[in-house]
């Protein structure tokens, strides 16, 4: 993606690229990062061309990713350098942090791919984290059809998850759609919803079963021929929005126990 000459310039000083460098990286440990966080090999040779530093394999990256990917790793690397103690007392971070974040928030603005806000990590869990981290990798190279085993087990697992703080029995065989109807039984018996919003939720128990056929028929879970592209966009988004809706109205009541 093209960025302004001022743009680059927040994420030079960002991330104490001037010099070639990225923060306290290494060769060896930006390697890993890459790899660890995003499943790619930063040195491969089609981030070569502004040069061999980190600081310009960085740059490629950013060049030639797509800008979900770009936000996305922007975000991760400012975590990284939050958990470095060098940088921690610098006079410029609160600046520089929100003029990255103004610039993150403008690379998302523009960018048309799926948005994967609604697929939080909900609990302390190295699978979960795993789980979430994959998901964004497919999203952000536009590949919501690789995803849609990954937004399954995830689903499952969130619904469980919500049930469990409800002190609601939920087997671990217990399918999809019925972890998601026993939920959406529960949010009545709590909320005063209107009308049609009792009618989207319930409509959503239909969509989480057939949800299960996707699934086992057109994923990676199996040796399957995947969704048309289109039409695992309009899936995924769908799945989001119901997601999305639960993790709002969820935030004051149980996330913080």
């Amino acid at each position: 993606m093209e960025l302004k000459h001022s743009q680059k310039r927040v994420i030079n000083d960002a991330f104490d690229m001037n010099g070639g460098t990225v923060l306290d990286f290494s060769n060896r440990t930006f390697q890993e990062f890459l790899e660890d966080e995003f499943g790619i090999d930063i040195y491969d040779d089609k981030y070569a061309n502004l040069g061999n530093s980190k600081a310009n394999r960085l740059r490629r990256f950013i060049e030639i990713e797509k800008a979900k990917a770009v936000a996305l790793l922007l975000r991760r690397l400012w975590d990284h350098r939050c958990a470095v103690p060098f940088y921690h007392n610098k006079e410029d971070t609160l600046l520089l942090e929100k003029r990255l974040s103004e610039l993150v928030a403008k690379i998302e603005a523009g960018d048309t791919s799926p948005n994967t806000d609604a697929i939080d990590r909900f609990k302390a869990d190295e699978t979960l984290d795993e789980l979430v981290s994959s998901i964004e990798r497919d999203i952000a190279a536009n590949k919501p059809g690789a995803a849609m085993d990954r937004l399954h087990t995830y689903c499952m697992k969130r619904f469980a998850h919500l049930l469990v703080l409800r002190e609601i029995e939920c087997d671990q065989s217990e399918p999809l759609q019925s972890r998601v109807g026993k939920y959406v039984k529960a949010l009545n018996k709590e909320r005063d919803l209107k009308d049609v919003t009792q009618q989207i939720i319930k409509s959503a128990i239909g969509v989480f079963d057939k949800f299960n056929h996707v699934r086992n028929n057109q994923s990676l879970a199996h040796d399957n021929d995947l969704l048309d592209p289109t039409e695992a966009r309009f899936i995924f988004d769908s799945i989001s929005t119901f997601l999305r809706f639960v993790k709002a109205i969820e935030a004051n009541q149980f996330e913080s126990r």
